[in-house]
């Protein structure tokens, strides 16, 4: 499998991100375990509600992540014009900050809901497209 010039930008870009999903969870880990384990912010005290928010939003972009690095090479196999590609593209990669940033922000203003909703469309129409992508483009390649 070759990964086009596009594709390799987008996943190289998306794994220097993991770093800071990791860094998520360390500090999740903080805040469950009181400091005991992992990095807990200093003077940060979340009720059950902002917890779960947290807890969701987290797992959000880390699975996003992942979502968004399958489908690089996917939209390669795409017979999509560039610019129909890119949109594709990046749903998947914005989805994955733009839903877990809602989540932290509604765990303290319930307007941070839009965010999450932004978030939701992009990933939805980069999994549109990729899927009719692909199934437009069913020909064996030689």
């Amino acid at each position: 499998m070759q990964l086009s010039r596009e594709s390799k930008i987008v996943c190289g870009l998306l794994l220097i991100a993991v770093p800071s999903i990791m860094y998520g969870g360390v500090t999740l880990l903080g805040i469950l375990t009181e400091g005991t384990a992992g990095l807990k912010p200093s003077n940060l005290s979340l009720n059950e509600t902002q917890w779960s928010l947290w807890r969701a939003g987290h797992a959000h972009a880390g699975v996003y992540v992942v979502l968004a690095l399958i489908l690089q090479p996917l939209v390669d196999q795409t017979a999509f014009s560039n610019s129909v590609k890119w949109v594709a593209r990046l749903g998947a990669p914005i989805a994955s900050v733009v839903v877990p940033a809602g989540f932290f922000g509604l765990a303290f203003l319930p307007g941070f809901r839009w965010v999450m909703y932004i978030g939701i469309a992009c990933l939805a129409v980069s999994m549109l497209l990729t899927g009719v992508g692909l199934l437009r483009n069913l020909r064996p390649q030689n």
